[in-house]
């Protein structure tokens, strides 16, 4: 995610994206705009969010007959405090298992796992 709330492809413009890249990015996009909502309503600020979501393909290289088997999306998110850390996680799994309109679609097309990791900034104490 940006400093305007936004999320844009790592290590690529989005116009050098085939159209399977492009559905990929379109789900991460959903899922990062559907959570950073669920932020906002639970008065939560992450220190940072990042999403990775890739796909395993039926070939090994892309041609038109290439369909996905599976999918796994990754959030990365760092917060301020441990107490903050079950809210995030909160707020990220509903996003991935329940309101998410694209995830709930790539569903259809194949299997979704996801992994969440969050890291408090919070200084231990001894």
């Amino acid at each position: 995610m940006n400093q305007e709330g936004s999320f844009e492809p790592v290590g690529y413009k989005l116009k050098e994206l085939n159209p399977k890249a492009m559905l990929l990015f379109a789900t991460a996009s959903c899922a990062g705009l559907t959570a950073v909502s669920l932020f906002r309503k639970m008065q939560l600020r992450p220190k940072s969010f990042e999403i990775s979501l890739s796909g395993t393909t039926s070939t090994e290289t892309t041609v038109a007959e290439t369909l996905f088997t599976a999918f796994d999306i990754v959030y990365n998110l760092e917060c301020g405090t441990m107490e903050e850390q079950a809210r995030f996680s909160h707020a990220l799994n509903l996003t991935n298992d329940k309101l998410c309109g694209m995830l709930i679609m790539m569903r259809r097309i194949a299997p979704v796992t996801y992994n969440i990791y969050i890291h408090s900034t919070e200084a231990v104490e001894n």
